[in-house]
């Protein structure tokens, strides 16, 4: 039966597509459509930024809005494939069948790759981001805070995750299976937006900076873990206890390997460096050890934004460490707002509009779990012990925004049919609101308290 059908069909479909072939994307094309969108992009992120500026609220948060203004939610400019997003609703495409003669047989090609290659710079420009964070950090200062940063760490996942799921099960008679999604969801914490927001008000090096950066790495180990129990519990129904021993192996030997690494690692390098003699002496092999170590990091199934990171930190206690954190800057200027633009472009401000049934039953839920997110993170900041004059509130407040960890967690629970559409929609309101909250909110608590000097003994 299978030989008679199987066989039948195959010459069919095999004839079908030699007679109709799928239409490419045309390269000069997508180079066009990344270009208007990186004009679109960088505007965005300068305009925003010096609005949020002058308003004296941190610079991110006019990027994020920049991108809303110009994604899904508004302009089109810059919208990606997702939730069944299509060519005919971005206006880079309109306006490349307008002037540059693309046809609209390809259009739809043209729209997917040029999306592609602005996830991969928004990529790039997280790792970049995470591996200036690690020049600006200390490893020495981030080890002295080590045990309080785990606890910090710890609670900002437990917290949320019983408080969320459990609330999920029992208030609104959610399956198990999606509320242990969920609530996995609020456990997240996006390092590069609140790392870029201490760096932008001066509190990176301080006491409650070192223990947010590395709670908020321990944090994203987790929830690495986490998505992949609730992932392998959504797809089979059991969970893979060999996966998650291997994650948690793979992650501290790659993290303590990095760092010890480093220590014998930055003589070399020195001595590298200054054997060059041409332009990018110092910036063009650190950036190669970063990759290298983004790479790996991806490779193993981690994240490579922690390879990044342990660069920086390697790259850090050099020489060269003061002269590379000044040379990356006008590389992070440019590269990194396509993340943060990116991540606001995504924002579907459309999930808020009552009007539409499942956003009302969404528009309940989303109201619990933005209550158990903001209260479980900041119930982390008095997680921290034995230290006097530290301003709890304000490391509770850095661990609050999802970002895109939290997009990450709602597009595979969605993607795996586990999600209703009203949660699915809840989940994506408590992450856009968490991250909109948290910039104004960490200037507002860092403000009205003065964070405690690195200096101190931990």
């Amino acid at each position: 039966m299978f030989s008679k059908f199987g066989l039948g069909f195959l010459p069919v479909l095999g004839t079908v597509t030699e007679a109709c072939p799928p239409v490419e994307a045309d390269i000069t094309m997508v180079l066009l459509g990344v270009l208007l969108s990186l004009v679109a992009i960088f505007v965005a992120s300068k305009a925003g930024g010096e609005f949020a500026n002058w308003l004296g609220f941190p610079p991110v948060l006019g990027e994020l809005l920049g991108g809303v203004v110009i994604g899904i939610s508004a302009l089109h400019l810059v919208v990606f494939p997702e939730g069944g997003i299509d060519s005919s609703r971005s206006l880079v495409i309109s306006i490349l069948e307008a002037t540059a003669g693309l046809t609209p047989d390809a259009a739809e090609a043209t729209f997917k790759s040029q999306s592609e290659v602005l996830e991969i710079l928004s990529e790039l420009g997280v790792i970049i981001l995470l591996f200036e964070i690690g020049l600006e950090s200390n490893v020495e200062q981030l080890l002295a805070v080590g045990i309080q940063a785990f606890i910090v760490a710890c609670v900002g996942v437990v917290v949320p995750f019983i408080a969320g799921t459990l609330g999920l099960m029992f208030l609104f008679h959610v399956p198990v299976i999606p509320a242990v999604f969920a609530g996995a969801a609020l456990t997240a914490t996006s390092i590069g937006i609140t790392s870029r927001v201490l760096s932008e008000i001066g509190c990176l090096s301080t006491q409650e900076g070192q223990i947010i950066l590395g709670a908020a790495v321990i944090d994203d180990v987790l929830g690495i873990l986490i998505l992949a129990v609730v992932a392998s519990l959504a797809k089979t129904g059991e969970i893979d206890i060999a996966n998650i021993i291997y994650l948690i192996i793979s992650a501290s030997v790659f993290i303590v390997g990095a760092i010890v690494l480093g220590k014998f690692f930055n003589k070399t390098f020195v001595a590298l460096a200054s054997q060059f003699k041409t332009r990018g002496r110092v910036v063009v092999p650190a950036l190669i050890l970063a990759l290298i170590l983004a790479y790996i990091g991806g490779a193993i199934h981690l994240e490579a934004i922690l390879g990044a990171f342990a660069a920086g930190l390697v790259l850090d206690e050099t020489e060269a460490g003061k002269e590379l954190e000044e040379l990356i800057k006008p590389i992070a200027d440019v590269i990194v707002p396509v993340f943060f633009v990116a991540v606001g472009a995504k924002t579907d401000l459309s999930v808020l509009n009552p009007a539409i049934p499942q956003n009302r039953e969404g528009l309940i839920i989303a109201i619990f779990l933005i209550v158990v997110a903001i209260v479980g993170k900041i119930t982390a900041g008095w997680g921290v012990f034995g230290l006097d004059q530290l301003n709890r509130l304000g490391i509770g407040v850095g661990m609050i925004p999802r970002g895109e960890v939290g997009l990450v967690f709602a597009s595979v629970g969605s993607a795996s049919g586990a999600l209703s559409p009203a949660l699915d929609v809840a989940i994506i309101l408590m992450v856009i609101l968490t991250t909109f909250l948290a910039p104004p909110l960490l200037r507002i608590v860092f403000k009205t308290e003065t964070p405690s000097p690195s200096s101190e003994t931990v």
